[in-house]
């Protein structure tokens, strides 16, 4: 299935999986919003991606824990490329840290990076995604989806719930024209979080997740995997 000439936004895409994601999406001949805090990254980001083709880039800097920022996002995402067929909702954030050490803007940052702009961007692509015809929203959780695990207290709170929305959502959504999906992979060979898997070999790429991403845009519309667990095929023992 032919995914050239479509417009995916992936949020926190200049580094990390949502990078890979945005790279793959372009190869494959999508348009992308590439979008995250730091207009400088977004910008560099966006022109090397177009550069290297064969679909085009756009950088769009957002705040995604700010409701408006996130409007105005899918908004600049619609003006600058005409449509949206695709949102990544990718962004996310770890404080890895016992509850009773954790600071409440450390909790509210996991809380509104991970599940509120989820919610948010969602809300605002609605619309445009449902006059795509084929649209998709899919969300990256992770395997703190469904195993907690100590110091996780934030961040398995938002990824949990993160899970059950991605769920409601697909229930919401099947009938206006649109897909929703979470792809929740294990250890990430990224720099994310103090849990990183930065070095170590056995773990997953953030290539791999990507992979996964672009996979689900190519079933027919007939089709809907609601959900896609990866693991490292050889973690350490």
């Amino acid at each position: 299935m032919s995914l050239s000439g479509k417009v995916a936004l992936v949020t926190g895409s200049t580094g990390g999986i949502g990078l890979a994601i945005a790279e793959r999406c372009v190869a494959l001949g999508l348009d992308v919003v590439v979008s995250s805090r730091t207009p400088r990254k977004v910008k560099e980001v966006a022109e090397r991606l177009s550069d290297v083709g064969p679909g085009r880039a756009v950088g769009i800097a957002c705040d995604v824990r700010d409701a408006d920022a996130c409007a105005a996002l899918v908004a600049g995402a619609v003006a600058r490329l005409g449509r949206l067929d695709v949102l990544v909702n990718n962004a996310g954030v770890g404080h890895m840290k016992p509850v009773h050490k954790m600071s409440l803007d450390e909790w509210k940052d996991q809380i509104e990076t991970n599940l509120g702009a989820v919610f948010y961007c969602s809300r605002a692509a609605v619309p445009h995604l449902a006059r795509s015809g084929d649209g998709w929203i899919i969300n990256i959780g992770s395997l703190a989806s469904r195993n907690s695990f100590a110091g996780g207290a934030g961040y398995n709170a938002s990824k949990f719930g993160l899970r059950g929305m991605t769920e409601a959502m697909m229930l919401d959504l099947r009938f206006e024209g649109i897909r929703v999906s979470i792809v929740m992979p294990g250890s990430v060979q990224t720099e994310f979080g103090q849990g990183s898997a930065a070095g170590k070999g056995w773990a997953l790429q953030a290539e791999d997740v990507a992979l996964a991403v672009t996979q689900l845009l190519e079933f027919p519309p007939r089709a809907l995997v609601s959900r896609v667990e990866m693991r490292p095929t050889r973690p350490e023992k």
